[in-house]
């Protein structure tokens, strides 16, 4: 892994599950990791009931926007997760893989997408202790 882990998260859109991961570990880790987002499908604009709740976090995801997945982000991740994207997601050997269960918010209210957020953040603050340590997590 390099001196400065980075993490991919990867869904089929790229506008709700993926984004969320990808701000919220942004946010716990503070530059302690390198964080990018991706989708096999992307769609046109980020859901809008995810920008809601990322919101009511402090964290505004409006600016952000679905990007295509590519081989040469998958080949710069440590880490790829992810999120319900099949077998879009190109292997690399050395690279860790995990697939997170999470229910997709597209079409989904913001009350609704609530605990797909907190899930996100539970399992994001976790994956954060396993890279670089505990003490990093409570920042």
């Amino acid at each position: 892994m390099s001196a400065t882990p980075e993490v991919l998260f990867v869904c089929v859109h790229n506008a709700g599950r993926s984004q969320m991961a990808a701000a919220l570990l942004d946010h716990h880790a503070q530059g302690a990791v390198a964080v990018r987002s991706a989708g096999s499908t992307p769609a046109d604009e980020v859901n809008p009931a995810v920008v809601e709740v990322m919101n009511e976090l402090g964290i505004d995801v409006s600016r952000e926007f679905p990007t295509k997945l590519t081989s040469d982000d998958v080949a710069a991740s440590d880490v790829v997760i992810t999120m319900g994207c099949g077998d879009a997601c190109p292997v690399f050997p050395g690279k860790r893989y995990l697939d997170w269960q999470l229910d997709d918010p597209a079409g989904k209210t913001a009350e609704r997408i609530r605990p797909i957020r907190d899930d996100i953040d539970t399992r994001v603050r976790q994956l954060l202790g396993e890279l670089v340590g505990e003490e990093e997590t409570n920042r």
